[in-house]
């Protein structure tokens, strides 16, 4: 009978290479994972491949082994583990462990030493054996019994493989690596022999290392490169030669009291893995044991846990008449709406869950529609008994993603009054870099559950179903969770949000306030002439067609410029242009930042393709798209704003993304022209007047820096001639430009490098300009030095209204991420207080212009700006109260400067 093979795996090799190989990973906290999480998936894979195998992971012992008794220098050379490493060894092995696959580590050899004796046992007695490793040296243990496999590459070494790697069989390779060494392991081997000279030797002279030392009369004759004087090269050097073999031959006889069938895997051990898991935030793999444990759970008592929590679907009007007292007589509850669609404009009710206390919720279903559904309760009768319920502003009410149930509900005649509390934002004030705050990752994080997924009961892809097609049996457990889960997460994260009142505020003050604002905003949309954006899109198409052209005249022959491949065999190989950067797998780079510095070194065919996919992203992201996106039903388009997406605290947009139309070049302004005020009508745009320099002033509090905004001097002007030491009047257009980069520059952390590509100027002479900004503003490099250290001290910043950025990066000894996180220390709060003071500015101008009865409504905002469509009758006296209103967002000790235009479209209007 077949044995299974023994799977053996050298730990310590792979634990460093998913350290390098693999972009860095940490928690919340800044705990380095990657390679946890590297190994950790080589392993579930081989485990996968070999599920009825012994099994053993390998891993070096600390201390001195026998071969540093016999070289004191062996592996001197290998700095010491990094500290981020370092971190991750002991999870790791507690992780493989709670796997419950054996961990083998014995002192005085290397994991080497034990997978080669054990290998050696397994082979000697007939049974195959795998050994998983990147490691060279371990090709001196294939045989017809043992292969190896590097899971991070995909090759496979049997005899023949080891062969075609390396020029020799397996039997040589010890005495290639003593000729060759190993500068990772400062083996010395021979000076000067390489791969390709050590296979010549061991194919030239047969009987390896001591055969080619019995016979170096031999060696001058080898068609070897340098043959003649390779001879007395190896004299000079054979005791290193042979220490080296010495040093490279894995030990086949350590002492091991382990019988190969107690090397048996056993069964995972759920709650360890569960644990470290939640640690680690391995969201996935700890989603899937939940589930698990769940399903476990369901079969050991014989009911599912939605029936333990007594969710119920209500078909008869007694019942709901039962709920509907319970609702009436709660404090709190949590809503949820269950709809057809995603888009909230276009969504339609299918029903309603509520929970008033935990493991206790119901679902209403309304309006699911497949064949056999059972009959449901009438639509308006269960809407206008809900109603004042829900229009209450009295009863409190707990959503996750409430803006959402609030654009369905509008739609069917109710407006969703008294959410005090949104599930989605009470995680992202919080933490906003922590996690995903979507409910099935918040269960997870902070309940340690499982939930039902909408892929579980609608199924995925194309044939996906909507919420009406579903089965109200599947549909209702779901959707009832929902509303039981919303509620036990408000429960968990106000009590953390009480614990940090500042952090509560932001809550509270901010962020649920603006929700209903952003939902109005969303429903007012915006008009857009679809007409004119087909004129730009044709233009564009032409526009496009010249630059191919013009590319292909300059490269001599035609190529897709959408291809990086073919653009890279042009740049480099056809016109020779100089390779600045390689992608990940080696290949020249044609990423954006190297063909715009191929562009500044006068090559032309970059500056024509990085023309030609700029006007390409317009075309295809807004020309071309938006016309498809205007709603039927309103004629209007209608943007998607999400509060729980940036670290800072800024909003961001989709479908469309208004966020990123460009507005430095003409064809970017041209898009704005096509977002147009009515008939009757106009535009009136509100923006901000370099908010976060105004704030860095305040921060900082530089008395040259106050002074300048205090007396509404041109601050680009002044800090040209505070630095460049010229009278404010004789500053030049091209001296404030320069200063206007240092400005900005300084306050997203640019080095002196940066400004120096920006501003066209050397290295030593941009630093000069930065040393100077800080000799003159004093305050803003005392800012700088205080924010750095108090984010390393308390590993977060703050605005100033005190929303945090937790920064688990300010502590890295890696230099890059901590220089990085430094970085954003500084630029957070200036960024963050600017978003604070913008959502502010909203709330204020949305209940004036709800409470003044004028025809006039907020229907974008983007970046510092709010945009209003305002009738002609009231435009002079919106915009006299527009500008102080969001002017008195913020007491600052400079001035907040808005500035106003109207127009018959945005570009006009901005």
């Amino acid at each position: 009978m077949n044995q299974a093979p023994l799977v053996l795996v050298d730990g310590s090799s792979y634990l460093y290479r998913a350290f390098h190989a693999l972009p860095p990973l940490t928690t919340s906290t800044g705990k380095p994972t990657g390679a946890v999480k590297g190994v950790l998936n080589m392993l579930l894979s081989l485990r996968r491949q070999y599920p009825q195998s012994p099994f053993a992971v390998v891993f070096d012992a600390k201390g001195k082994t026998f071969r540093d008794e016999l070289f004191a220098h062996y592996k001197s050379h290998r700095p010491p583990m990094p500290d981020d490493l370092r971190a991750q060894v002991e999870p790791l092995h507690a992780s493989i462990r709670a796997l419950g696959l054996p961990l083998l580590c014995v002192d005085g050899v290397e994991a080497d030493d034990v997978i080669g004796t054990l290998a050696r046992q397994c082979a000697g007695a007939g049974r195959d054996v795998v050994i998983s490793t990147g490691d060279k040296d371990m090709a001196q243990l294939v045989c017809p019994h043992v292969t190896l496999v590097n899971t991070m590459t995909g090759s496979v070494y049997d005899i023949e493989g080891v062969k075609t790697r390396f020029g020799v069989g397996p039997e040589l390779i010890i005495d290639f690596l003593a000729l060759m060494g190993d500068k990772v392991d400062n083996i010395p081997g021979v000076p000067g022999v390489g791969e390709k000279t050590a296979c010549g030797l061991l194919t030239g002279i047969n009987g390896g290392l001591q055969g080619i030392y019995a016979n170096l009369d031999q060696v001058a004759g080898l068609s070897i490169r340098g043959a003649k004087s390779l001879a007395a090269k190896l004299e000079e050097h054979r005791d290193a030669a042979f220490l080296s073999y010495e040093l490279a031959t894995i030990k086949l006889d350590v002492p091991l009291d382990i019988e190969i069938d107690a090397l048996l895997p056993e069964a995972p051990h759920r709650e360890a893995l569960i644990a470290l898991y939640r640690e680690l935030e391995f969201k996935a793999w700890l989603d899937e044991l939940l589930r698990e444990a769940a399903a476990s759970q369901d079969d050991s008592d014989g009911e599912s846990i939605q029936a333990q929590a007594q969710y119920t679907t209500i078909l008869e009007p007694v019942d709901f008449a039962a709920w509907l007292e319970k609702l009436k007589a709660a404090t709190l509850f949590a809503v949820d709406t269950e709809t057809t669609s995603i888009d909230a404009q276009r969504a339609e009710l299918v029903g309603v869950s509520f929970a008033v206390t935990e493991n206790e919720a119901a679902y209403v279903p309304l309006t699911h529609r497949y064949m056999g559904a059972p009959e449901q309760l009438d639509l308006d009768t269960v809407l206008a008994a809900l109603k004042p319920l829900l229009e209450d502003p009295q009863k409190t009410k707990i959503c996750q993603h409430g803006k959402y149930d609030m654009n369905v509900l509008i739609r069917y005649g109710i407006e969703l009054r008294g959410q005090a509390y949104d599930t989605m934002l009470e995680s992202y004030v919080l933490d906003a870099t922590a996690t995903r705050h979507d409910m099935d990752s918040l269960a997870l994080k902070y309940l340690g559950r499982g939930t039902i997924r909408f892929e579980d009961i609608a199924g995925k892809g194309a044939k996906q179903l909507t919420f009406d097609q579903i089965a109200i049996e599947q549909a209702g457990p779901y959707a009832a969770e929902d509303a039981d889960i919303t509620l036990r997460l408000h429960r968990t994260l106000w009590e953390r949000l009480e614990a940090i009142p500042s952090l509560a505020k932001v809550l509270t003050d901010i962020e649920m306030p603006l929700v209903p604002v952003l939902a109005r905003i969303e429903r007012n949309g915006a008009l857009v002439d679809a007409e004119l954006l087909g004129v730009q899109s044709r233009e564009l198409g032409e526009k496009l067609i010249e630059l191919e052209k013009e590319a292909h005249a300059i490269a001599g022959q035609e190529f897709n410029l959408g291809s990086p491949k073919q653009l890279g065999a042009i740049l480099y190989e056809k016109l020779g242009c100089p390779v600045l950067s390689k992608t990940a797998g080696g290949q020249p780079s044609t990423a954006e930042s190297v063909l715009a510095d191929l562009a500044e070194q006068d090559y032309p065919l970059p500056k024509v393709i990085m023309q030609h996919r700029t006007l390409s992203k317009l075309k295809g992201t807004y020309t071309d798209k938006l016309p498809q996106q205007i709603n039927p039903r309103t004629g209007r388009i209608h943007t998607s704003y999400h509060q729980a997406v940036t670290a800072t605290g800024r909003l961001s947009s989709s479908d469309p993304n208004l966020q990123n139309i460009p507005i430095r070049t003409a064809e970017g302004r041209r898009i704005r022209q096509a977002f147009i005020a009515p008939e009757g009508y106009r535009l009136l745009a509100a923006d901000y007047s370099q908010i976060e320099l105004r704030i860095m002033a305040h921060l900082a509090r530089d008395e040259s820096l106050l002074h300048a905004f205090q007396n509404d001097l041109d601050i680009h002007r002044a800090t040209a001639a505070e630095i460049m030491g010229v009278p404010l009047e004789e500053v030049s257009n091209e001296q404030r430009r320069r200063a206007k980069a240092i400005n900005f520059g300084l306050i997203y952390g640019m080095s002196a490098f940066g400004l120096a590509k920006q501003i066209g100027v050397g290295r030593p002479e941009a630093q000069a300009y930065i040393d100077r900004y800080f000799a003159r503003y004093p305050g803003v490099l005392a800012y700088m030095e205080r924010t750095r250290a108090q984010a390393a001290e308390q590993g977060y910043v703050e605005t100033l209204f005190g929303r945090r950025l937790y920064l688990p990066e300010i502590q890295s000894k890696n230099g890059n991420l901590r220089k990085a996180a430094e970085r954003t220390a500084i630029n957070a709060p200036m960024q963050g207080t600017a978003a604070d003071i913008i959502k502010r500015a909203m709330v204020a101008v949305d209940h004036w212009l709800q409470d003044s009865g004028l025809d006039a409504r907020i229907i974008l905002q983007v970046h510092d700006e709010l945009v209003l469509e305002v009738h002609e009758q009231h435009v002079e006296e919106v915009r006299e109260k527009l500008a102080p209103l969001m002017s008195q967002a913020a007491d600052l000790a400079v001035p907040l400067l808005v500035e106003t235009g109207i127009g018959n479209n945005w570009d006009e209007a901005h």
